[in-house]
C-alpha cells in the first residue's frame, strides 16, 4: 500500500469517527431511550405479574371463604357478592355459584350459570367444556337421551378435554337404552385409552364386568 493510500485511508477513518461522534450526540438520546423503555417494561411486566398473583390469591380466598357454608343458598349468595377480573376467574366463578345455586335446588338458574360460559367463545376450550359437562349432569330429568347423546358426542371427540369423561356418559346412555353390548365396547375403548385415569379406569372396569362383559388380561393386569 503506497504512503498516500495509506493516508487516505486514515483521513476516511477518522471521518467516519466524526461521524459517529456527531451521530452519537445528536441520536444517542434514542439509544438511552431504548435501554429505558426495556428495563422499565420487564420491571412493568414483574409488577403485573406480582399484581395479578395477589389477585388470584385474593380471589381464592374469597370462594374459599364463601363455600364455607352448608347452605347452598348461603354459599350461592356469598359467590355472588365476589367480583373476578379475568375471564378464566369470573369462568370459575359462575360453576361454582351454579354448584351452589344446584344444591339449593335451583336447577335451573344453575344450568342458566354453566352454558352462560360454555358459550363463552373469548374462554379456553376446557372451562366451556366443563360447564356443559357439569349443565349436562344438571339435565338428566329434562333433556331427552337423544339430546343428552348428541351433547355428550361433541364433547367427546377425539383431543376434547374430557372426551374420556364424556364417553363414559354415552356408555351410561346405552345402559339406560338397553343396550348393554355398545356400552361394554365403549367403555372398553376408554379402559384402553392411554390418556385414561386411575379412576375413570376402575368405574369403566367395574361397570364392564356388572354388565357380563370380559376385559383382555393384558389390559387387567396394566391395572
Amino acid at each position: 500500500m503506497s504512503d498516500t493510500d495509506s493516508f487516505i485511508e486514515e483521513v476516511t477513518e477518522e471521518v467516519r469517527r466524526d461521524r459517529l461522534f456527531v451521530m452519537l450526540k445528536r441520536y444517542g438520546w434514542i439509544g438511552g431511550l431504548a435501554v429505558v423503555l426495556i428495563v422499565g417494561g420487564a420491571a412493568f411486566s414483574e409488577y403485573n405479574k406480582a399484581k395479578n398473583l395477589a389477585a388470584a390469591q385474593a380471589l381464592g380466598d374469597d370462594m374459599i371463604g364463601a363455600l364455607s357454608s352448608d347452605e347452598g343458598l348461603t354459599r350461592a349468595e356469598a359467590l355472588n357478592e365476589i367480583s373476578a377480573n379475568t375471564p378464566g376467574g369470573a369462568a370459575v366463578l359462575a360453576m361454582l355459584q351454579a354448584g351452589a345455586l344446584a344444591d339449593a335446588g335451583q336447577a335451573e338458574e344453575a344450568v342458566a350459570r354453566l352454558q352462560a360460559v360454555a358459550l363463552n367463545g373469548e374462554l379456553p376450550l376446557v372451562y366451556r367444556h366443563i360447564a356443559s359437562f357439569k349443565a349436562l349432569g344438571l339435565q338428566q330429568d329434562s333433556l331427552s337421551i337423544a339430546e343428552r347423546r348428541l351433547q355428550f358426542d361433541a364433547l367427546a371427540q377425539p383431543g376434547a378435554p374430557l372426551a374420556l369423561l364424556a364417553a363414559e356418559q354415552i356408555a351410561l346412555l346405552d345402559i339406560e337404552e338397553g343396550n348393554a353390548e355398545a356400552a361394554i365396547d365403549r367403555l372398553k375403548a376408554i379402559v384402553e385409552d392411554a390418556g385414561v385415569t386411575a379412576d375413570l379406569k376402575e368405574r369403566a372396569t367395574q361397570v364392564i364386568v356388572a354388565l357380563g362383559g370380559a376385559l383382555d388380561e393384558a389390559v387387567v393386569s396394566e391395572g
